[in-house]
């Protein structure tokens, strides 16, 4: 059984979930329309009663998670905490409320779940499809066929700006909507040839802003009563003769969501108008599927991110029999260090597949380019969280320790930089052993017992295990080699 939480712009939601054959079936969901987009004040910051409010919706969303027994939860943010200004202050709070890590996830990795949870909700292999999902902070576009994604983006305009900025106090006109749908219309005007119709056979909408939009249609047969341009132009219509979003009163919507309808309903036009869109379905799945869909795959061994690390390492021309053998004898270093836990293994992993990246941009400072792109680029299945991990341990492979001082604090992770040192050290070092034979303890000092053949027959070995020395000396770590 596994949850996906969401702490989306507009609402925290929640969905718990178990593998029922060929589907997912949603044992308990949740909702708590927060709107903490609109808890950002015009610095940026989230405004005090926001934070708390956040909280008090986490600490009853853990309450709920508790009382179910849960193989992994996985909690996800979007848009608003990727930009507060103070959501690096927020988030150990939050994650104290809800009792799990929160990711705050980048705009291409919401887009990437997004399509998982509606592919996974379809289940037509060779459907070629456009997902479109309107939040309140960002509207993604997937173009894909069946379970794969061939293009993913994110912008940054979604229901609360156009709100905001189209649509003050609630007062609804016709220049206002116009100018609404000609701002969304500029945002995607240099993407649409990527999203052209020619590309796709269906178009799918998977927000709950959409959502909201297809129940008034259909409810009150506005258009064709079908998710058609026409329809959509008739509810503004309606929205424009209601002149307010308190006084729009048609069946299908709560009150309280008219103004985010509004905002997201100028988004859809924009983007059908633009990309040449004529109709499309809401379907009720996204992204709290798609995270629990990620969870499944994780569970069974086809975790998304493997495939990431391979496609980069292709990307970036890296030698596969070098990286190979690092990230496997780190591997196995580590493993010796005996670590509290297996949190940092996959990471540490990966990190060695990775360590060698950069040599395409350059040869001397490879492991600070190998860093940089690792943390920046657009790894589907990582968090940004995750790629900051895996950069500093790149970035600690060699050289001084004063640039990586926040990994030593964490002891697992101070294991993971030496186990990686080692082995990158093995390799320039042209030592063809698995280093099965090294013994190596890390508490508040290292200890590492090697073969004294190993010196007599690589005679770089001590050069590096006293530069080795030296680093580590630096920060305070006193490492002791002992000839056997």
């Amino acid at each position: 059984m596994f949850a996906a939480v969401d702490l989306g712009s507009n609402s925290f939601r929640l969905h718990i979930g178990e593998r029922d054959g060929d589907a997912i079936r949603i044992v308990k969901t949740a909702r708590d329309p927060i709107r903490l987009a609109a808890g950002l004040d015009d610095k940026g910051y989230l405004t005090d009663s926001a934070m708390q409010t956040a909280l008090q919706s986490l600490r009853d969303f853990r309450k709920l998670l508790d009382g179910y027994p849960l193989d992994a939860v996985r909690v996800v943010a979007t848009n608003t905490l990727r930009v507060a200004a103070n959501a690096r202050e927020f988030l150990p709070k939050a994650e104290q409320a809800i009792g799990y890590p929160i990711e705050v996830i980048s705009g291409e990795e919401e887009g990437r779940l997004i399509y998982m949870g509606v592919a996974g909700a379809l289940a037509q292999a060779d459907e070629k499809r456009l997902v479109i999902d309107i939040g309140g902070g960002s509207t993604e576009l997937i173009l894909g066929e069946g379970s794969d994604i061939r293009h993913v983006e994110s912008f940054s305009i979604g229901t609360f700006r156009q709100g905001a900025m189209f649509f003050p106090r609630g007062a609804i006109d016709a220049r206002s909507f116009d100018a609404a749908v000609l701002s969304a219309r500029s945002t995607f005007e240099d993407a649409a040839p990527m999203y052209h119709p020619q590309l796709w056979r269906n178009a799918y909408g998977s927000s709950g802003t959409i959502r909201a939009i297809s129940d008034v249609i259909q409810k009150n047969g506005l258009g064709d009563g079908t998710m058609s341009l026409p329809s959509l132009l008739a509810l503004r219509d309606k929205l424009i003769e209601a002149g307010h979003v308190d006084a729009f009163t048609l069946p299908g919507i709560k009150p309280e969501r008219v103004i985010v309808m509004v905002g997201g309903l100028s988004v859809l036009i924009g983007i059908m108008q633009q990309i040449g869109v004529t109709g499309m379905k809401a379907v009720n799945a996204g992204l709290r599927m798609g995270v629990l869909w990620d969870l499944q795959l994780r569970g069974t061994k086809r975790d998304r991110r493997e495939r990431s690390v391979r496609e980069f390492m292709h990307c970036f021309h890296v030698d596969e029999g070098r990286a190979a053998r690092v990230a496997g004898i780190a591997a196995m270093l580590y493993n010796q260090l005996k670590p509290d836990s297996g949190t940092y293994v996959r990471y540490l992993y990966w990190g060695g597949l990775l360590h060698e990246a950069g040599m395409v941009i350059s040869h001397t400072g490879f492991h600070k380019h190998s860093a940089y792109i690792v943390e920046h680029a657009d790894l589907p299945g990582f968090t940004n969280r995750e790629q900051e991990t895996m950069a500093q341990l790149i970035l600690g492979q060699k050289g001084n320790l004063r640039k990586v001082r926040g990994l030593l604090a964490e002891p697992d992770l101070a294991k993971a930089l030496l186990a990686l040192r080692l082995a990158t050290m093995f390799l320039h070092s042209n030592i063809e052993s698995d280093a099965g034979d090294m013994k190596v303890r890390m508490k508040s000092r290292i200890e590492i017992d090697i073969e004294r053949q190993w010196l007599d027959r690589h005679p770089t070995l001590s050069f590096w295990l006293q530069k080795e020395r030296d680093a580590w000396d630096e920060v305070g770590v006193s490492l002791t080699v002992r000839l056997t």
